[in-house]
């Protein structure tokens, strides 16, 4: 039986991609929707879930905060993918024939340079993959779409242009969901470990809460705040630390945080993927 990993987006999208290339012999199930991917991960409609957390230009993904605390799921995996968008249209086009350029606004913002230098009106599509599709129904050689790779073989458009975002680093980082808490082995490697928690509303209780880590040597590599239940003393923190909660440092640096924070809860403790170890050279 074929297992299923859900991702947002259209076939042919960036979390498309990143599905193939580290679960190839799994089925991808596009949804229209975050809230969709989740749902049915939970439903038991796929098995796993690859989610875009972060990205180089963007920063944080809008609205996975909102889901990943009460969704009941893990991260059991985090991938990074070099995010690489080409021009492309219906066979027939070339760079003298295209007027407009469709594709989601961020990939609109993050390919300016190409869009300016020929004069191409940008229209903005909801999905990048979405783009592809809808500019291969126009079958009109003045529209094109800024796209993944994979989106022009998947829709039979010729790329005229590769590689066409401003940035090179431009870079998304995906963490992979499941319904079982399944943790890394301590001592096997480089560990992650995400959690979420809650500062109680006392002086100084963040700056008390955090330095157990500084004291232990951990090292944190995500520190983010979202209000909670609309209420602006209300401040709930996700974090993400190098090592694992069996770790010496971690175990003693997790366990002062308990002192001045509420509902500490452990989200994934899973493989650093290798591609921290090259950022960091």
């Amino acid at each position: 039986m074929t297992r299923r990993i859900a991702y947002q987006g259209e076939p042919g999208a960036n979390s498309h991609q990143v599905c193939m290339e580290h679960y190839p012999d799994w089925e991808a199930v596009p949804c229209a929707s975050f809230e969709d991917v989740f749902a049915a991960v939970e439903s038991g409609g796929a098995d796993l879930a690859m989610i875009p957390i972060d990205n180089s230009i963007a920063g944080r993904v809008a609205d996975i905060h909102h889901f990943l605390p009460d969704s009941g799921l893990h991260i059991v995996a985090e991938h990074f993918l070099r995010i690489r968008f080409c021009l492309m249209g219906v066979p027939g086009t070339t760079m003298d024939t295209i007027k407009t350029v469709h594709s989601h606004v961020h990939a609109l913002g993050q390919c300016r340079r190409i869009i300016r230098e020929h004069g191409f009106k940008p229209v903005i599509a909801g999905d990048t993959a979405g783009a592809a599709r809808e500019v291969a129904e126009f079958a009109d050689v003045t529209q094109a779409a800024i796209s993944p790779p994979l989106a022009a073989e998947i829709y039979g458009l010729e790329v005229l242009a590769e590689d066409v975002e401003d940035e090179d680093h431009n870079t998304t980082r995906f963490v992979v969901l499941s319904p079982e808490l399944v943790e890394a082995p301590s001592g096997n490697g480089p560990v992650v470990t995400s959690f979420i928690f809650n500062v109680r509303n006392l002086p100084a209780a963040l700056y008390k809460a955090l330095g157990g880590f500084a004291t232990n040597g951990v090292n944190m590599t995500k520190l983010e705040s979202y209000m909670v239940g609309g209420e602006f003393t209300a401040t709930q923190f996700l974090a993400e630390v190098d090592g694992h909660p069996d770790d010496v440092g971690v175990k003693n640096a997790l366990e002062e945080l308990a002192f001045f924070t509420t509902d500490i809860k452990v989200l994934g403790v899973y493989r650093a993927d290798p591609f921290r170890a090259e950022v960091s050279r």
